[in-house]
């Protein structure tokens, strides 16, 4: 876990994380004291106009913003309560031989090295993998990173008069510009976490020019103040956004990736961790059925997920471009409208995609084949 208080977009936390949540009983808690319901997109048209497009009109679901470093803080105090958890920190990984479940340790405060021993051995530890990277030595480990051309900046909205929202608080505001956007998700504190995310060589254009903002995103200039935006905009660095592929997850029955190791995806669908809470579920269902036989579960979790997790970042890539330009197009506006209308009579049959993935536990391939004959039907 990092120290630094460095940029981290906000997460929204859906069916698939609700759940994990739930098995360790965390699910309450954290909905209820440090979570904003979003009950959908409020988009931002450039002459000011608001649109709300509502997530679920039918049953009434949503999705809820919470804070990375605050669920972090939350997940690491309910793992202390555990007396057969011990968390380490300023340990960094060197080395590992996976199949023997031996790893080379460097504490990073002392600089001294260790050396450790595990039955399995569960790389947790993000797009830049370690543990993945170790993996990808072997032969017949296939591995995809894509990189798209947007960067992503972070700024904060404040609090408006009497402390309260600038802006709809039960909303995930979108400024789609075709080659620009703006996301911003409400905090408890009644802040707004907004990320711009745009390519580096229009970012330097806007930096030198401050006028762009006026000219795209002149409500949120008037909230926030040209000087603290412009201040936010220009100290922050901007950061690049990966999506990876990699199949299988596991090696023998001493390894596995899981989360980002594993399946980085962009942030357009909020489900990164999502997706890294289900496959801690799902492990955990694989380990009630095997009977903690990790030769039958780490294969079988490979052979469930790694399809899966493809589906899914193929997703966030479709939905980039759905947030960045579609979502106002009256084609795009027409089909979300038949959609709901379908959806409305026939609750248990037309599914959309995004509640498929967002409020239901099936399979990411699933989503898209249902998605691939609701298009049919359309046409």
């Amino acid at each position: 876990m990092e120290n630094s208080p460095g940029q981290s977009i906000n997460l929204a936390l859906s069916i698939r994380g609700q759940e994990a949540l739930r098995a360790v009983g965390l699910e309450d808690d954290v909905i209820k004291c440090h979570c904003i319901r979003m009950r959908g997109r409020m988009i931002h048209h450039k002459n000011g106009n608001l649109k709300e497009i509502i997530y679920d009109s039918v049953k009434g679901n949503c999705i809820y913003s919470v804070n990375r470093r605050r669920l972090n803080m939350i997940l690491l105090d309910a793992a202390e309560k555990y007396p057969e958890v011990q968390l380490s920190f300023n340990k960094k990984l060197i080395d590992a031989d996976l199949e023997k479940g031996k790893m080379k340790l460097l504490d990073t405060k002392t600089g001294l090295l260790e050396d450790a021993e595990a039955d399995l051995i569960i790389g947790a530890d993000g797009a830049h993998s370690k543990i993945r990277g170790i993996m990808a030595r072997r032969p017949l480990f296939n591995c995809t990173q894509t990189y798209i051309e947007d960067l992503y900046v972070e700024f904060n909205v404040p609090p408006g008069k009497n402390n309260k929202f600038a802006m709809s608080g039960n909303s995930l505001h979108i400024w789609p510009r075709d080659q620009f956007m703006i996301i911003s998700l409400p905090n408890v504190d009644r802040t707004f976490t907004s990320n711009l995310f745009i390519s580096s060589s229009i970012l330097e254009r806007m930096k030198s020019h401050f006028s762009y903002f006026a000219t795209y995103f002149p409500d949120l200039l008037q909230i926030v103040g040209e000087e603290k935006l412009l201040d936010q905009i220009t100290k922050q660095k901007a950061q690049p956004m990966i999506s990876i592929k990699c199949k299988p997850y596991h090696v023998g029955k001493t390894a596995l990736i899981i989360g980002d190791a594993a399946h980085a995806m962009v942030p357009f669908y909020a489900q990164g961790m999502n997706t890294g809470f289900e496959d801690v579920l799902l492990l955990d269902e694989l380990m009630e059925r095997y009977n903690s036989d990790f030769a039958k579960i780490l294969p079988k979790f490979s052979e469930l997920r790694c399809g899966d997790a493809h589906a899914i970042c193929d997703l966030a890539m479709y939905n980039y471009k759905e947030m960045k330009y579609l979502v106002v197009k009256r084609t795009f506006l027409l089909r979300k409208l038949l959609d709901n209308i379908l959806y409305r009579f026939m609750p248990n049959i037309w599914i959309p995609l995004y509640n498929s993935v967002q409020f239901t536990r099936m399979s990411f391939r699933d989503c898209l084949t249902n998605k691939e004959w609701q298009d049919k039907v359309r046409m």
